[in-house]
């Protein structure tokens, strides 16, 4: 059964009725620029053909009510409680309900709308976005949810603003620290294109990536190495780019560039600075990246991919023994270019590959995960896609 047939089928089984609509979005992969969108920098992720679907039916006694395919129980709250839901900590609301009532909160809150003159609904949600591989199972949620309520309640936000209110609730209801890139590439991605976002300006420029015409494939390599953005290592990554930017006296690492870092070596202890130099060179390199597929193609970007897993591997010290693995062999097998993907410490890395050897790179993961001794991975590839949207 599809996601999409899952999620209509739970809000049948929920209310006994037939949905007033479905809305989907999409999970991205991050093409390059790690953890640089919390430090006001540059990413290129891409939206996905994985999504999220979110069938949604009015109510009318004032009650918002979340299922999903992932837990048996579902969870409500009053449309007159939704502003103040997640003001406190200990809210008590699980961590999957967190992401749709929190954008609903998030939403409210932004906009102003007063929830008394608002529909109930009952939101089911299935989704097809591997959990836990750096692919942005939760922005896929908040996006799908966010779309089905801004149109059901008629709130009249743009896409970017829907990133906003996705974000928020990942920030502040969920409470996990991440940036906007993943609310953003969900929500505007566009068929074999990338959105290349400055995360300060919040601007955006489609950049073709030209996979199709080159019979390019991204292959995702999926450690099933399970992560969680709510732990202590992201936190500590992000205090120590906080420390960073402070002692280089700036806003944030954005405003640093690579010939700033022979200065950071006479300010930062090592741990710092490396933290510091992964970011300042990430940042550059996805600027190199985006002006390498305008003016040679995709062919050309495998040593900026390279460069940006070494970076994550020994600078920012996020990666894991299984997506070193992962990269290696992919290289040895011929792939163009590859890095880990998503926050780190586990999850998923990404080859760009030739069409007629996906097979041969995937195999060839396979047998250096089991000479290593460790757990399969599940293999994959993805296709740039479009963004969050209704699909009936």
């Amino acid at each position: 059964m599809s996601a999409r047939a899952a999620a209509e089928v739970l809000l049948q089984q929920l209310t006994g009725r037939e949905p007033d609509g479905v809305w989907s979005a999409p999970g991205r992969a991050n093409l390059i620029g790690e953890h640089t969108d919390y430090n006001e920098g540059f990413v290129l992720p891409f939206a996905i053909e994985h999504r999220t679907y979110a069938a949604v039916a009015r109510r009318d006694d004032g009650v918002v009510r979340v299922a999903s395919t992932f837990d048996e129980n579902p969870v409500q709250a009053p449309l007159a409680a939704l502003p103040t839901l997640f003001d406190r900590p200990g809210h008590g609301i699980p961590e999957w309900a967190s992401y749709p009532l929190g954008v609903a909160w998030a939403a409210l809150a932004k906009t102003g709308v007063d929830p008394a003159g608002l529909p109930g609904v009952d939101i089911a949600i299935a989704s097809d976005v591997p959990i836990g591989a750096g692919l942005s199972s939760s922005a896929a949620i908040e996006g799908a949810a966010a779309s089905a309520l801004n149109d059901l309640w008629e709130l009249g936000l743009s896409g970017l603003d829907l990133a906003k209110v996705g974000r928020v609730a990942e920030n502040d209801a969920v409470g996990a620290p991440t940036g906007i890139m993943d609310q953003v590439a969900s929500m505007l991605g566009r068929a074999d294109a990338a959105t290349f976002l400055d995360c300060r300006t919040l601007a955006t420029e489609s950049v073709d990536l030209g996979f199709d015409a080159e019979g390019l494939r991204p292959l995702v390599i999926d450690t099933r190495v399970t992560h969680s953005h709510a732990t202590g290592g992201y936190r500590e990554r992000r205090d120590a780019c906080e420390r960073g930017a402070a002692a280089m006296g700036v806003p944030a690492l954005r405003d640093l560039l690579p010939d700033d870092l022979e200065r950071a070596r006479g300010l930062l202890d090592d741990v710092t600075l490396r933290r510091v130099r992964h970011i300042v060179t990430e940042n550059q390199r996805v600027q190199d990246t985006v002006r390498t597929l305008r003016d040679r193609g995709p062919r050309s970007i495998g040593g900026l991919l390279v460069a940006s897993h070494a970076s994550m591997r020994d600078d920012f010290e996020i990666s894991t023994l299984e997506l070193d693995t992962a990269v290696d062999a992919a290289l040895e097998a011929g792939a163009i270019g590859a890095r880990m993907t998503g926050g780190g410490f586990g999850g998923a890395a990404i080859a760009l590959v030739e069409g007629d050897a996906v097979e041969r790179v995937a195999d060839a993961a396979a047998r250096a995960f089991a000479r290593r001794g460790f757990g399969a991975p599940r293999t994959f590839t993805v296709t740039p896609s479009r963004g969050a949207g209704r699909d009936a």
